[in-house]
């Protein structure tokens, strides 16, 4: 069991997951082999922040986003499998992790639509293009991005971590990548991009991205 997963929370998001693919068609014993595998995934010992936590806060708040969403299965599937692949020494996660998400959905019976729709969700977790205006977009990336409005305690835990994956790169080129990811962010004309998380998270997200600033550049 993931040390920051209760049993009880494990439970739920399986049984989520079941009941999600049994919409789209796929028989139970199909969709907790899938499940066995994401989970497999998700734990790999190198993920300290990219791992089954994460997912479960990425599943939460999108479920308070999704009455904004257009295909509401696309953008739960697209929240499981963004991180499925996760080398942070690679470029090519979300490329990777949205083949995967093609391959593994679709030999189970998944809609050819709906997948090619999975995929394209995931590799917009890039966060790298222009802002969006598609609503299955807006939800995945701002439910993605909620931690960055996280309170104080959990922001720093969330910092560390992204810290402990990239152990392998010396403090010095640290700080200048990792100044440069969050200095993209400030310089963006919002965050979040549905309403509801511009109003209720921008205010923190930048606050507390400005204070990591702050910690870095004081490193």
């Amino acid at each position: 069991m993931d040390s920051l997963i209760s049993s009880e929370r494990f439970e739920t998001l399986q049984q989520a997951w079941v009941r999600l693919l049994q919409r789209l068609g796929v028989e139970p014993h199909a969709a907790y082999t899938l499940f066995d595998d994401l989970v497999e995934r998700y734990r790999e010992p190198h993920r300290h922040y990219h791992n089954l936590e994460h997912i479960a806060e990425v599943l939460k708040v999108a479920s308070k986003l999704i009455d904004a969403a257009g295909n509401s299965d696309a953008v739960y599937l697209a929240a499981w499998y963004h991180d499925a692949i996760y080398d942070p020494s690679a470029k090519d996660n979300e490329e990777r992790s949205a083949e995967l998400a093609v391959k593994s959905l679709g030999d189970v019976g998944v809609d050819v639509k709906t997948v090619q729709r999975v995929a394209m969700l995931i590799q917009a977790t890039a966060h790298a293009g222009e802002i969006t205006t598609d609503p299955d977009t807006a939800v995945l990336l701002d439910a993605d991005l909620a931690i960055l409005a996280a309170e104080e305690q959990r922001y720093r835990r969330y910092a560390a971590a992204i810290r402990q994956e990239y152990d392998w790169v010396a403090e010095t080129d640290y700080v200048v990548g990792r100044s440069h990811v969050l200095e993209q962010f400030l310089k963006r004309p919002r965050i979040y991009l549905t309403e509801r998380m511009l109003a209720e998270a921008e205010v923190s997200a930048r606050r507390n991205v400005s204070a990591e600033l702050v910690t870095l550049r004081q490193a």
